[in-house]
C-alpha cells in the first residue's frame, strides 16, 4: 500500500481543527450541563449529575423559559409556512422574465447584507409610527422574513433552474389543467426541495436573535430569553438549557431528514415498480 502523502495529514489535522473549532462550544455547553448540584459556570466540573435539568423544569425565579419556548416554536411554526408558500410562488413567477425582474430579484436578496440589527429597528419603528402593536407575532414575524425569504427564494430559483419542464408538457398533453399539474406533477418533484425550505425557515426562526431583539415587544422569544438569563443566572441551568435547544434543533433536522428519506424510498420504489409493470 502507497504511504499517504504528509500533506495528508496535516489537511486531516486542520480539519479536526475546524470541526472543534464549529462543535466544542456546544460541547463544552453540555459537558458542563451535567455539573453536580454545588457545580459552577466553568471548569473543573464538581461531581456529575442530571441536577440542572430537573432544575429547568421547576419554577424559575427570573424569566418565563416554556413560555419563550412556545412562543418560538409557535413563530418558527409561522415563519417556516410563509416562507415555503412565498418562496415556492416567487420561484414560479420567476420562471418567465417580465419587466423589472432583475431589480426586484436584488431587493429581495439585499436584506440578507443589511445588519440584523438596523432591520429589527427598522421594523418596530415602522410598527410604532403605523400606530401597532409591537408583538414578537406582527412585528417579530415580519422582521424574521426578511431573514428566511431570501434564504427560500434562492434556493427554489435553482430548483425551477434545473427543473424538466417536459413532465408539465406530458401532463398538459394527458389533458391536465394548471393547477392539477402544478399540484400533481410540480409539487411531488421539488418535494424535498420544499422540505430544505421548510427547514430553513424554522431553524433560521427558531434560533434568530438580532432581528427579534426591538421588534418582540413586551414577550421574549427563547433567544431573548437566553440572552437574558446570562446578566442574572450564575448556575448551570443555563448550560443544561442551551443544551436541551440544541437537542431539540438536531431532533427537528432530523425529522426533516427522516421525510426527505423516507420519500426518496417511496418514489425509488414507485419507479421500480413502474418499470415491472412495463
Amino acid at each position: 500500500m502507497e504511504p499517504r502523502p504528509r500533506s495528508f495529514y496535516v489537511l486531516t489535522a486542520f480539519f479536526v481543527l475546524f470541526v472543534l473549532f464549529l462543535y466544542g462550544p456546544t460541547l463544552t455547553i453540555g459537558v458542563l450541563s451535567f455539573q453536580g448540584p454545588g457545580g459552577g459556570l466553568t471548569f473543573p466540573m464538581r461531581g456529575v449529575s442530571l441536577n440542572w435539568f430537573r432544575e429547568l423544569f421547576q419554577q424559575q425565579a427570573v424569566g418565563d423559559i416554556w413560555g419563550a419556548f412556545r412562543r418560538s416554536a409557535a413563530l418558527g411554526m409561522m415563519v417556516m409556512v410563509t416562507t415555503v408558500v412565498v418562496s415556492v410562488m416567487g420561484g414560479l413567477a420567476f420562471r418567465k422574465r417580465f419587466a423589472g425582474s432583475a431589480v426586484l430579484f436584488y431587493l429581495t436578496i439585499t436584506s440578507l447584507v443589511i445588519p440584523s440589527i438596523l432591520v429589527s429597528l427598522g421594523v418596530g419603528l415602522i410598527f410604532n409610527q403605523l400606530g401597532f402593536k409591537v408583538h414578537w407575532a406582527t412585528s417579530g414575524f415580519g422582521s424574521q422574513l426578511t431573514w428566511t425569504l431570501p434564504f427560500g427564494l434562492l434556493i427554489m430559483f435553482a430548483v425551477f433552474n434545473r427543473f424538466d419542464k417536459s413532465y408539465e408538457e406530458a401532463a398538459r398533453d394527458q389533458g391536465a389543467s394548471s393547477w392539477q399539474t402544478l399540484w400533481h406533477v410540480v409539487l411531488p418533484i421539488i418535494a424535498p426541495s420544499l422540505i430544505g425550505v421548510a427547514l430553513f425557515g424554522f431553524t433560521l426562526s427558531y434560533d434568530e436573535f438580532a432581528r427579534t431583539l426591538l421588534t418582540a415587544g413586551s414577550y421574549n422569544t427563547l433567544p431573548l430569553e437566553i440572552f437574558g438569563m446570562t446578566t442574572n443566572v450564575t448556575t448551570p441551568v443555563i448550560y443544561a438549557l442551551g443544551s436541551l435547544t440544541t437537542l431539540f434543533s438536531f431532533v427537528i433536522i432530523g425529522v426533516f431528514l427522516l421525510v426527505v428519506w423516507s420519500m426518496g424510498r417511496r418514489r425509488a420504489r414507485l419507479g421500480s415498480d413502474a418499470g415491472k409493470g412495463v
